[in-house]
């Protein structure tokens, strides 16, 4: 049998650092929704599934740029395993993320 270990660190950043951890939350929250939103209305639209990626984002929103790639590319891996939770398994529909709910984190690799 494996065993999985995680380790939990609590972070002090200094000024600059608090201000790239906000722009990333605030960034995988954007991609995450906006994904989510043409999903949504491809979907309506052509009765299809649209695929993306975040990088489809980055020329119309250049702030993008400035945050870990890898942040936004799991914020697209967390869509499509909700999606497939939902189609699978009939749970709910995914949600729009919040900015004023919820703990604000992101993964990296």
């Amino acid at each position: 049998m494996i065993k999985h270990k995680a380790y939990r660190f609590r972070l002090y950043p200094n000024k600059a650092q608090q201000v790239m951890f906000a722009k990333t939350f605030g960034c995988v929250r954007f991609v995450y929704n906006k994904m989510l939103e043409d999903k949504i209305d491809y979907y309506q639209a052509h009765k299809m599934m649209l695929n993306t990626t975040p990088a489809q984002y980055k020329s119309e929103f250049e702030w993008l740029n400035e945050v870990d790639s890898l942040a936004l590319a799991n914020a697209q891996l967390n869509l499509q395993r909700a999606f497939k939770n939902f189609f699978q398994h009939q749970t709910e529909f995914p949600k729009f993320k919040s900015k004023h709910h919820g703990d604000k984190s992101y993964t990296t690799n």
